[in-house]
């Protein structure tokens, strides 16, 4: 008996370990293996000749309903939810565990217990010369690319859509829509119900944008914004994305605004980590200035429409903490981590914004040229996510030492756009790369030249975490893991949640063919 029992047990274990192998080698695999994109649109030999532009926009709120979940309280006020240390749940549907939603961006275990403002998902819809593109800006932490992959299988072929671009604003907010921040990696419990949620919610905003694209003339510019004005550089060399790029679709014949687009580079992260209110932070405010205006003092009438924001170059590290934040009053400034602080900063970029767009410099574009180019590419990875990419857990899809990611160039009469999956440093876009003393190389930079000077339009966005999210994208010759340190004497902040050292030149290297391709199919 005891030799049955015995084996019943191994056998028990071994059906075990064949399924989590199983699992694993899936992963591994990953659900789209022979999943590419290789497009340029309209082909060389196939260019139309622009009428004029179609734009479409939508909205789809994606805030979680935290009435389906349960609640918690913070007996220690220590913003974590910390069983071991009393902090106690409400069992709603009892089912004896917690179902809460983990708020993505600092530590884990931070579940949110009510919402400040909505979240979004916001698309528009470029059509002309015979193509049709889509741009979707969603309030998310970041996502990976198996779910871009889903929603675009899924969208309507009947609307022949050329191309579809995700991004992320980054938003730390917001909840975990990677499974990095769920609970904890020992014990996961990643929502996958909220994932879908914001799936369909991407689908249906698409397919709405596509399907009510209607004529639009295009107004074109951009403002400098001075360093360390709206953000702060906590990783040297202090280099900051300091061009904010502004695009507004009119009807013609009219000032109604159809949409705004706006691309800057910083971390929403005004609240910081002990926030438990759903939020996507100073963006919130930013857009709704710029939708619905601001009163005196220091106002702006609102330019209407929807207001998209794509996160720019935020790597390096460009963020609003540790910093002050003046509000509109020109009196009260703001340091510590509050909604008000991020009032202040998204009222602000609103004013430059509108008054940017308002300026009888702003260029006028009636009928302008649409192209894209978009390619996988396959990028080394290593440091702290190699064994987690390989093993499948965080990043679907293990190539023998590189993972499966995307980028994309569009452009819109005088405006280019390059998109790259990850929190990229404004140096490799704009310049300032250095070679410092006592980094882990000692090579000189290799993201030359800088990315935007190789741009044709007269306003140039470069989009981060664009269709995937692999960390911070740091330039190879200022990667600094080991001592003797380059600055100070100390390690800074980033390769530990980067991909690697390898993913910058490779980015860097096929972007550049990737612009090529597009000036190709888009004539100046």
């Amino acid at each position: 008996m005891k030799f049955l029992r015995r084996h019943k047990i191994l056998s028990f274990l071994f059906v075990v370990l064949l399924l989590v192998v199983s699992v694993i080698l899936y992963r591994m695999k990953g659900p789209y293996r022979s999943y590419r994109i290789d497009l340029v649109k309209p082909a060389p030999d196939g260019i139309a000749q622009p009428g004029m532009l179609e734009v479409g926009v939508a909205k789809r709120d994606i805030t979680p309903d935290l009435s389906q979940y349960d609640t918690w309280t913070d007996v220690d006020g220590d913003g974590a939810f910390r069983p071991d240390k009393g902090d106690t749940y409400e069992d709603r549907n009892h089912n004896g565990t917690f179902d809460l939603v983990w708020i993505a961006g600092f530590d884990e275990n931070r579940p949110a217990q009510g919402v400040h403002d909505p979240l979004w998902v916001r698309a528009i819809a470029f059509r002309n010369n015979g193509v049709t593109v889509a741009m979707v800006t969603i309030d998310s932490i970041g996502i990976l690319e198996e779910p871009y992959i889903r929603i675009r299988k899924s969208l309507d072929p009947a609307l022949k859509i050329d191309h579809v671009m995700f991004s992320c604003t980054h938003t730390h907010e917001g909840p975990d829509t990677t499974g990095i921040w769920s609970y904890s990696l020992l014990r996961p419990r990643f929502d996958a119900a909220y994932m879908a949620l914001v799936e369909r919610a991407c689908k249906q905003a698409v397919e709405e944008a596509v399907r009510t694209a209607q004529p639009a003339v295009m107004h074109l510019t951009s403002t400098r914004l001075e360093p360390g004005a709206y953000s702060n550089d906590t990783r040297k060399p202090m280099v900051y994305d300091e061009t904010l790029c502004l695009a507004r679709f009119v009807k013609p014949d009219t000032d109604e605004t159809i949409a705004t687009m706006m691309s800057w580079g910083n971390h929403p992260e005004c609240l910081e980590g002990k926030n438990l209110l759903i939020s996507s932070d100073f963006v919130h405010y930013w857009r709704e200035g710029v939708e619905q205006g601001l009163s005196d003092p220091d106002g702006v009438p609102g330019l209407g429409g929807i207001c998209l924001f794509f996160q720019g170059m935020l790597g390096g590290l460009m963020t609003p903490m540790h910093m002050k934040v003046t509000a509109r009053n020109g009196v009260d400034t703001f340091e510590t981590a509050s909604f008000e602080k991020a009032q202040a900063l998204g009222e602000a970029l609103a004013v430059r914004t509108v008054r940017a767009l308002r300026d009888p410099d702003v260029m006028k574009i009636d009928n302008p040229f649409v192209a894209m180019a978009a390619k996988t590419v396959y990028v080394p990875v290593s440091g702290t996510f190699r064994i987690p990419i390989m093993l499948g857990l965080i990043h679907p899809g293990w190539h023998w030492g590189k993972i499966r990611t995307e980028i994309n160039a569009f452009r819109v009469g005088d405006l280019d756009v390059l998109t790259l999956p990850g929190e990229i440093y404004p140096e490799i876009a704009d310049g300032g790369i250095e070679s410092p003393a006592g980094a882990d190389f000692g090579i000189l930079p290799a993201e030359t030249p800088p990315l935007r000077s190789r741009m044709r339009g007269k306003v140039n966005m470069v989009i981060g975490l664009a269709n995937d999210q692999l960390g911070y994208i740091i330039p190879r010759s200022q990667w600094d893991t080991k001592p003797p340190y380059a600055y100070d004497g100390k390690p800074q902040y980033g390769e530990v949640n980067s991909g690697g050292p390898a993913i910058a030149p490779t980015l860097h290297r096929e972007s550049l063919l990737l612009l090529e391709r597009l000036h190709h199919a888009a004539p100046n």
